[in-house]
């Protein structure tokens, strides 16, 4: 052990310690500050399930993997930081002894063949992530740019941080090949023995390097314990955990029902709410959960989210990143005030501090950041245009790769824009004047719902008492009674299931909005009223059944949504089945049978709330296939399908900023050259057609396109139809041309893809 050595080895070991303190000390401060969060016992197990989750989502790269051309040198990345971190403590010994290697594997040559991977793989990760990061550099035009408000000067650091790393792995072995300290195997070393054959054979560079390897990392912690907000890189750490707290402790993700509103970590029961105690929704930082700020401390800016929200794509200000990194930042902000003791009323007046100088030894920007308000358009953290754009499509939760809950984090706000603040878009009052009066958003008669049934050539069965052998209870939902577009799908599935001989009955009159406008809306007292109006009336229907004999069948996907996820939280318990699921179990079992195929060409638009939030793809596609129509996918589809824009109770708000979303999802349809296009969902259905309506006025769709519910196809081809008798001497009618198909991969329609969606 030389001067060199022993110089450099105390070095890099001063500059550890300094290093080391002040990234524990952030990691103190970052626990102390996520638990400033409301408690949320939910996340607290069962443990099995967490655990087996959490190994496969990282292990497996499993949703990472969904951006397939970022997946692989993501992958390599992770495990050159988790094992590569042994190789990297090894510096410590290395930098005092160029001979130093670990005991017993130090020397193994599967040891330093996994070192050459690591080392290879960290270099050529990094170098690859830093590449895709500039190919999608907010220059782009268009909003393509995931990257758009993401830090890149902190990503760039990481990335060069990970390649300095790797390079020092590999400069170190490859020194100590080249002065003779170790000659491993081809097989082991395959880069670094080729790589020492040029080196000169030096001790001290292996030192040297050492202390490099040990810097790059020490530079690091030191660097992210000062910046707490640093998500780029704090993800190494927090995403472990993010992912375990997960909403679903099966693995799914924060999709389907909403979080209940929680208070002190409890479901809030209204009966026994006091405004001035509880926790109404989100409104301060301090509202959220832990779970909510340890997502904020998560995300790693990739934008993935960004990419995929319609808002966004269509010119909104929503960017579901930004959301959560602008609340990221005001919650270490304010972290300060709240960590001293502070606390403000409903009125805003402080009641956590008290003296004569109740602010002493309080950083001045977290007091000032402590009198920002959460939603605002003048110094708000988060503007009112940005909450209300949102459709709750839950695109961003499905692709975020470290499990972040944007949806309920949103609604949580809104929740309190409505309940505390009465502070919302004045298109919705109508809405919810309705739905308190008189029990849909249309402001419709109890008695007019059954006027779908009318015309038909058989009669509906409405409940009267007694379910008897019925099979199934037909939840027609608002839009199936009154939207007279929607009452056609009401009506062909009414037919198709008494063609298929299925007992079923409808309620009529008695049946309710079932709440999801409300509840998407935020204001969670309205939801609570109808759901548990319509809970009690479900229960005293199906008394006599057991719960997994209560069936259900339903049109709209939102119906289908809340009656399946969020009636079990009110004590509803059904087995509910969407109309195409049912459909095409009918068709399976023989019992409905297409005999005259149709002669469409037919794309499927995916509703947010059937496909993304409950997982039910294929059934509608089979269906179309079904019914003997030339089927054509969209580029958007499954569970990337971009959203109609009527959800988050956005189909009652008006579409101000940006191009309309329905616009967009059209000309992406119009893309496919359909003769019709078809869907699952009321609300998709009317948001599907205004758009055609509007494009065929532009001139810029054909007259006879038009939009159908599946269920409408396959009752066109169970029906046979009387083929036309030709009259003598009549003359014969010219078929119109077919239009030409421009396949959309040669010409673009809708919002531009960015290249990773291609």
């Amino acid at each position: 052990m030389g001067a060199l050595q022993i110089t450099v080895g105390v070095i890099g070991v001063a500059i550890s310690i300094v290093a080391w303190i002040m990234f524990v000390a952030g990691v103190w401060r970052m626990v102390r500050i996520i638990r400033l969060g409301q408690p949320d016992s939910t996340r607290n197990g069962p443990f099995g399930p967490r655990f087996a989750t959490l190994i496969k989502e990282f292990a497996a790269h499993t949703r990472m993997n969904k951006f397939r051309h970022v997946g692989p040198w993501h992958w390599m990345v992770m495990w050159g930081f988790l094992i590569g971190s042994l190789a990297w403590f090894e510096a410590y010994g290395e930098t005092f002894d160029p001979h130093f290697h670990w005991p017993v594997i130090g020397a193994w040559q599967p040891w330093l063949l996994l070192t050459e991977l690591l080392g290879l793989g960290t270099v050529i990760g990094g170098i690859a992530l830093a590449i895709i990061r500039q190919r999608n550099h907010p220059r782009r035009a268009d909003r393509q740019s995931r990257f758009a408000g993401s830090n890149f000067g902190q990503a760039y650091f990481v990335e060069a941080v990970v390649v300095i790393e790797g390079l020092g792995i590999l400069g170190v072995k490859a020194f100590k090949i080249s002065s003779g300290i170790e000659d491993p195997s081809w097989w082991s070393s395959f880069a670094t023995k080729g790589i020492a054959e040029i080196l000169p054979a030096s001790t001290a560079a292996v030192t040297i390097t050492a202390l490099v390897k040990l810097l790059s990392g020490m530079v690091w912690l030191y660097v992210v314990g000062r910046n707490l907000t640093m998500g780029v890189a704090w993800h190494r750490f927090s995403a472990f955990f993010n992912i375990y707290f997960k909403r679903e402790d099966g693995g799914g993700v924060a999709l389907g029902p909403l979080k209940p509103m929680m208070s002190e970590g409890k479901p809030l029961d209204f009966e026994e709410a006091d405004p001035e105690k509880d926790v109404f929704g989100a409104g301060r930082i301090e509202d959220f959960s832990w779970k909510g700020w340890l997502d904020f401390t998560t995300c790693t800016e990739c934008g993935r989210c960004q990419s995929q929200c319609p808002a966004w794509n269509t010119g909104k200000p929503l960017s579901p990143k930004l959301v959560i990194t602008q609340l990221r930042d005001h919650a270490y902000a304010k972290a300060p005030y709240l960590l001293a003791g502070g606390k403000k009323d409903m009125a805003g007046d402080e009641v956590g501090l008290t003296g004569d100088n109740p602010y002493a030894g309080i950083d001045v920007l977290a007091i000032a950041e402590a009198e920002r308000p959460l939603v605002g358009d003048d110094g708000g953290v988060i503007d009112p245009d940005v909450l209300w754009s949102c459709t709750t499509c839950g695109a961003c939760v499905e692709q975020c790769p470290v499990d972040i809950e944007h949806v309920d984090h949103i609604v949580d706000m809104r929740r309190y824009q409505v309940m505390i603040e009465s502070n919302f878009p004045t298109e919705l009052n109508g809405m919810f004047k309705n739905l308190e009066n008189k029990g849909n958003p249309w402001g419709q008669n109890a008695k007019d719902r059954l006027a779908w049934a009318e015309d038909l050539d058989f009669e509906v069965p409405v409940f009267e008492g007694e379910l008897g052998d019925t099979e199934y209870l037909f939840w027609v939902g608002c839009a199936g009674a009154f939207e007279d577009r929607a009452k056609k799908t009401t009506r062909a599935v009414a037919e198709l299931l008494n063609i298929a001989g299925v007992k079923y009955t409808v309620l009529g009159p008695e049946e309710s909005c079932s709440g999801d406008p409300a509840r998407r809306a935020g204001n969670e007292f309205l939801f609570q009223m109808l759901a548990q109006q319509n809970v009690e009336v479900l229960n005293s229907v199906f008394e006599d059944r057991d719960p997994l004999e209560r069936k259900i069948v339903v049109t709209c996907a939102h119906c289908f949504n809340t009656l399946a996820n969020e009636y079990p939280q009110l004590g509803g318990q059904y087995e509910v089945v969407h109309h195409t699921q049912l459909l095409n179990r009918l068709v399976r079992e023989k019992r409905l049978v297409p005999v005259a195929p149709i002669a469409d060409d037919v794309t499927y638009h995916d509703p947010c709330y059937l496909g993304r939030h409950n997982k039910i793809y294929e059934a509608p596609r089979e269906l179309v296939g079904a019914s003997g129509a030339q089927f054509r996918e969209m580029p958007r589809h499954g569970d990337r399908s971009m959203c109609c824009g009527a959800g988050g109770a956005r189909m009652w708000m008006e579409e101000k900023i940006g191009k309309r979303i329905n616009l967009d999802r059209v000309d992406e349809a119009l893309g496919t050259a359909p003769s019709k296009i078809a869907t699952g969902c009321p609300f998709c259905r009317v948001m599907l057609t205004d758009g055609v309506t509007a494009r065929q006025n532009d001139g810029l769709a054909g007259e006879k396109v038009e939009v159908v519910d599946v269920s409408q196809l396959l009752l066109e081809a169970v029906k046979r139809r009387p083929q036309p008798v030709p009259v003598a001497g009549a003359p014969e009618v010219e078929a119109e041309p077919e239009s030409a198909d421009v396949s959309t991969d040669k010409v673009a329609t809708g919002t531009p893809l960015p290249d990773e969606d291609e």
